[in-house]
């Protein structure tokens, strides 16, 4: 109801607890102080700025006269706006709480999928998303997890909103990453936010999904983002930020597990029986495709002259039939090559 919004009504029994208090010199009781704060809450919750209802306060208690001294109505006038100001912070933070709540809910449901795709939309409009568009996500990753008090986070978040205002952008963490959904047709808000993020996180990592449509294309450009993050890791690639469009060759490659550990195994399998192991000779093959196949700059990598890079190389040749300076044999190994990394051969389990 309207009237239980208006000020005056959170003033009821106020001038009678400030009387009864002065006539006696008394401190209010618990139960006075109770019906403050709850007066408090219920002013909070309607809205009622709290500026405006203090000034209320005041303005009551000089229509109050205790006898003979403004001392005991001081008194009783600072415990009550005291416990009104309690409750109404009271409820003002539970009030976050709950949006903080909310917005985490929405959070992972967005990211995982795990809510009704339609609810789910009509959920991203109180967020300021539209996901009837299509969306591009970027994750961004540092030296330590960061979450939505961070100072990290709230720089970035400050720093992206106050250069695109107005846009429809959702900035969070997830999992100690700081995490930026934008619309698909606004790639510069990614591209910015990946640039703050690099600076922030003191040299971080960030990955960029491709933009995709629907309230499903936010889960799947997401994990796109967190794809090229492990495949970052696992292939030792360079460079503080990643598109998931440049990396589409991976994923075609690993599809099928079972056949890469096969094609590595089969291929690359006989440099186990090398002395020295496998190890050495592959990171030759890795330095020396990374290089372009040019043979100084891949000596130069391993710090080794171009004579004993191309004994290296010979000796790949001898223990695995394969020459890596012939066109068809290089496709071979350098396919075993990168199936080699992106599956921990040999360190781990092909």
């Amino acid at each position: 109801m309207v009237e239980s919004q208006t000020p005056e009504n959170h003033l009821a029994g106020y001038a009678e607890t400030l009387l009864h208090a002065c006539a006696t010199g008394r401190r209010l009781t618990r139960d006075e102080l109770e019906s403050r704060r709850a007066e408090g809450e219920r002013a909070a919750e309607a809205g009622l700025p709290l500026r405006a209802l203090i000034r209320d306060h005041l303005a009551a208690a000089q229509a109050v006269r205790p006898l003979p001294e403004p001392g005991p109505l001081l008194a009783a006038v600072e415990q009550a706006v005291d416990a009104f100001v309690e409750g109404y912070e009271r409820a003002q933070q539970q009030a976050v709480r709950q949006e903080e709540a909310a917005r985490r809910e929405f959070i992972d449901d967005l990211l995982y999928g795990g809510s009704d795709l339609g609810r789910l939309a009509e959920r991203a409009e109180r967020f300021g998303l539209r996901l009837s568009q299509s969306h591009g996500v970027a994750v961004a990753t540092g030296p330590e997890p960061y979450g939505d008090g961070y100072p990290v986070a709230r720089g970035i978040e400050s720093a992206v909103l106050a250069r695109f205002p107005g846009r429809q952008i959702l900035l969070t963490t997830k999992d100690g990453r700081l995490i930026c959904v934008a619309p698909g047709d606004q790639p510069d808000v990614l591209a910015y936010f990946a640039k703050r993020a690099y600076a922030a996180t003191d040299g971080g990592r960030v990955a960029i999904g491709r933009p995709h449509p629907g309230a499903g294309g936010v889960v799947h450009s997401y994990e796109e983002a967190l794809n090229a993050l492990d495949l970052a890791r696992r292939m030792g690639l360079e460079g503080p930020v990643l598109h998931a469009a440049d990396l589409l060759v991976f994923p075609v490659l690993t599809r099928d597990r079972q056949a890469m550990a096969d094609l590595v195994e089969s291929t690359l399998g006989p440099l186990r029986e090398a002395r020295g192991g496998a190890r050495p000779l592959l990171d030759t093959l890795n330095a020396y495709f990374d290089s372009g196949c040019v043979s100084t700059e891949a000596a130069r990598r391993l710090s080794l002259s171009v004579r004993a890079l191309t004994y290296r190389l010979d000796r790949i040749h001898t223990r695995t039939g394969a020459d890596p300076a012939d066109p068809l044999n290089r496709y071979t190994l350098q396919t075993a090559v990168i199936g080699a990394r992106l599956l921990g051969w040999p360190d781990g389990e092909a």
